[in-house]
C-alpha cells in the first residue's frame, strides 16, 4: 500500500496566473497550504497554512471546493503519494512571503515544468478550464 501524504492547497488566480510560493533551499513551486494538523479540517487548515505562509486572512465565507488530486509526492521516495484538496477564496491584507516561504510568484502556464507533479495536474485543469495562461 501506497504512503498518501494528505495536503490542501489554496489556489488563487490573477489576470490569467496562479499563485505559487518556493520554499527556502527548494527549486520547485507549490501552491499555498499545507498537512492538517491534529482535529482541523480542511477549512481550518487552510486558513492556518496561508496565514503562517503568506501573511493574508482567507475568508472563511468564501472557500469553495476546486477538486482533489494526487500524484507521486515531489521528493520522496518510490510510492509516496500527495493528495491535495484544493480551494479557491477571498482574502484579506497583504500577500507578503512569511515563514519557510522564500518567494512568492504569478506563474502561467508556461512555468508549468517548474512545479511538482501534482501541481502539474492541476496547471492542466486550469488551463483547460481556461483560467491560466
Amino acid at each position: 500500500m501506497s504512503e498518501i501524504i494528505d495536503k490542501v492547497a489554496w489556489i488563487v488566480i490573477a489576470d490569467g496566473h496562479v499563485l505559487g510560493t518556493r520554499s527556502k533551499g527548494k527549486d520547485t513551486y507549490y501552491f499555498p497550504g499545507g498537512k492538517r494538523e491534529p482535529g482541523e479540517n480542511d477549512i481550518q487548515t487552510l486558513i492556518r497554512e496561508v496565514k503562517e505562509e503568506l501573511s493574508v486572512d482567507i475568508l472563511a465565507d468564501t472557500v469553495t471546493p476546486f477538486g482533489t488530486f494526487q500524484a507521486a509526492a515531489d521528493g520522496k521516495a518510490e510510492g509516496v503519494l500527495v493528495k491535495m484538496a484544493c480551494f479557491t477564496a477571498g482574502y484579506t491584507g497583504e500577500l507578503a512571503p512569511a515563514a519557510e516561504i522564500a518567494e512568492m510568484a504569478w506563474l502561467s502556464y508556461g512555468d508549468r515544468e517548474r512545479v511538482s507533479e501534482v501541481s502539474r495536474i492541476i496547471f492542466d485543469q486550469l488551463h483547460e478550464l481556461m483560467l491560466l495562461n
